[in-house]
C-alpha cells in the first residue's frame, strides 16, 4: 500500500493482523458465501428473468426496448467504472472494505424493491431505479471481491471463489422457485412487478450475515496531514497507474477480460429477451430457462473451481470460454425453444467458470496488500465492457432490425433477424478476448510477485 504525505512517497503495505497469508474462520467463509446466495437473486431476477423481459417487451416493447435496455445497462457500468479505482483506493488505506459494501448494498435493495412501481409506459422512471440499482449491485461487486483475498490464502482462493460461485447460484434458483409460482397462476403483471420487492428483501436477509461475522483484517492507514480520504485515493490511482508497467501479466489480463467479458454481459443482460423475441417465450418460461441456467451454473462454479485448484487457473479459464464460443455457435444455428433451453444449459455452465476464474485471476496476478484496489481496476474493466458490450448490442440489434424492415421484412421477422446479427457479434468478442488471454504468462507473473513481496 502507498503512503502518501507532503511531497514524499513511502511503501508501507496492509497485511492481515499477524499473518501472512489470510485465514478465516468457517462462520466468516459462511457469511461470504451467504452474501453471494443473496445477490445472486438480483442477478436472477432483474437481469435475467423477469424485469430485463419486462421492460423490453412490456414498459417500452419491440427493438426500441431492448436499445433502451442496452442504453440503462451501459450507463449503470459506466458510473460504476468512474468510481470504483478511487474508492478501492480509499477502502484500501481506510480498511473500510465492509463499509463501502454495505452502502452500495443498501442502494441496490431499495431501487431494487422500487421497480415494483414501474408499470408499462413508465419508461423513464423504469430506466432511472433500474440503473440505481444497478449501480449499487456492481459498485458492491467491488468490494465484496475484495473480501476474497481476506478470508481465503493464495493456494486456496480458486476453490474458495468457485464455491461462492456455486452458492450464490443456488440462491437465484431459490430466489425464482419462490416468485416462479407467484407469475405463473397470477393474472396481470401485479405479481411480476412483486417479483421485484421479494428479491429486495430476499438480498437483504442473506448480506446480513457477512456485515455481522467478517472481520476485516486490514488496517488503516493514518491520514498523512492536510489529507483526505479523497484526495489519497487519488494519488493513490495516479501512483498505481505510474507502477502498471511493474504488474505486465495483470495489464495484459485485464485488456483481455475488458474484451471477452463484453461478450459474456451480453449474453446476461440479453439472453431473456433473446428467448421473448426469437422464440416467443412467455415469462413463465422464461424463468423456468434461467433456473435452468443457474442450475448448470451451480454445476460449472464447482467443476471450474475443482479443476482450477487442481491444474492451472488460466488454462480452466481458456477451457470455460471456449465453450461459451461454442454455445454462441449453438445459438445461431437453434431453431427451437427447446433446443434454446439445451444452449442455455450450455452458457451457464460455461458462464460459471468465466466469471468466478476472471475474479480469481485478479487476486494471483495482484499484489498483497492493495485487493480494493486492484479489484477496483478490475471493476473498471468489467464495468467499461459491461458498458460497451449491451451497450453495442442493443444498437446493432436496434439498427439490423431497421435495416430488414426496410427490406421488406415484417416487423416481427426483422426484430429476430436483428437478434440474430447481435448474437454473431457475441462470438466475435469472446474470441479475441481468449486470443489476447493466451498470451498471459501466469508462472512468471506469480514467481515476479513472490520475488517483489
Amino acid at each position: 500500500m502507498l503512503f502518501l504525505g507532503g511531497n514524499t512517497v513511502a511503501t508501507t503495505t496492509i497485511r492481515p493482523k499477524g499473518l501472512l497469508k489470510p485465514r478465516a474462520t468457517s462462520r466468516e467463509r459462511r457469511a461470504w458465501y451467504l452474501y453471494d446466495f443473496g445477490n445472486s437473486a438480483y442477478a436472477a431476477v432483474v437481469l435475467l428473468a423477469v424485469y430485463a423481459a419486462y421492460f423490453q417487451g412490456k414498459v417500452v416493447g419491440g427493438a426500441e426496448g431492448s436499445r433502451l435496455w442496452g442504453w440503462a445497462v451501459g450507463i449503470a457500468m459506466l458510473i460504476v467504472a468512474i468510481i470504483s479505482p478511487v474508492l478501492g483506493a480509499i477502502a484500501d488505506f481506510s480498511a473500510s472494505k465492509k463499509r463501502f459494501l454495505f452502502a452500495f448494498t443498501a442502494i441496490t435493495v431499495v431501487f431494487t424493491g422500487s421497480l415494483f412501481f414501474v408499470q408499462p409506459g413508465n419508461i423513464i422512471l423504469g430506466m432511472l431505479l433500474f440503473i440505481l440499482a444497478e449501480v449499487g449491485y456492481r459498485g458492491a461487486q467491488v468490494f465484496y471481491d475484495a473480501l476474497l483475498t481476506e478470508i481465503a490464502a493464495p493456494d486456496e482462493i480458486a476453490r474458495v471463489s468457485g464455491i461462492g460461485w456455486a452458492i450464490g447460484s443456488i440462491g437465484g434458483i431459490v430466489c425464482l422457485l419462490i416468485v416462479f409460482p407467484l407469475i405463473m397462476f397470477t393474472e396481470g403483471l401485479f405479481m411480476t412487478r412483486f417479483a421485484m420487492v421479494i428479491t429486495a428483501v430476499f438480498f437483504a436477509l442473506f448480506s446480513i450475515p457477512i456485515f455481522r461475522d467478517l472481520k476485516e483484517r486490514a488496517e488503516a492507514l493514518p491520514l498523512p496531514p492536510g489529507e483526505t480520504y479523497l484526495t489519497v485515493g487519488f494519488r493513490k490511482i495516479a501512483q498505481t497507474l505510474r507502477e502498471a508497467r511493474q504488474y505486465k501479466a495483470f495489464i495484459r489480463f485485464v485488456i483481455a477480460f475488458i474484451i471477452y467479458h463484453d461478450g459474456v454481459m451480453m449474453v446476461m443482460n440479453f439472453a431473456s429477451i433473446i428467448g421473448a423475441v426469437l422464440f416467443g417465450l412467455a415469462q413463465q418460461q422464461l424463468v423456468i430457462f434461467v433456473i435452468i441456467v443457474q442450475v448448470t451454473n451451480v454445476l460449472g462454479a464447482y467443476f471450474f473451481g475443482m479443476l482450477a485448484h487442481r491444474y492451472n487457473i488460466k488454462r480452466a479459464l481458456v477451457f470455460s470460454i471456449v465453450m461459451m464460443i461454442g454455445a454462441i455457435v449453438w445459438l445461431l444455428l437453434a431453431q427451437s425453444a427447446t433446443m434454446f433451453f439445451v444452449v442455455g444449459a450450455v452458457a451457464g455452465f460455461a458462464m460459471a467458470g468465466i466469471q468466478s476464474l476472471s475474479r480469481t485471476m485478479v487476486g494471483v496476478l495482484g499484489p498483497e496488500g492493495r485487493s480494493a484496489e486492484f479489484y477496483g481496476f478490475f471493476a473498471v474493466a468489467g464495468r467499461t465492457s459491461s458498458f460497451i458490450g449491451p451497450t453495442a448490442y442493443g444498437i446493432i440489434a436496434y439498427r439490423a432490425a431497421l435495416w430488414f424492415e426496410a427490406q421488406g421484412f415484417a416487423t416481427l421477422a426483422a426484430e429476430q433477424s436483428g437478434q440474430r446479427v447481435a448474437i454473431v457479434s457475441i462470438g466475435a468478442f469472446l474470441a479475441l478476448g481468449l486470443l489476447i488471454l493466451l498470451a498471459v504468462n501466469l508462472k512468471k507473473a506469480q514467481a515476479a510477485l513472490e520475488a517483489e513481496g
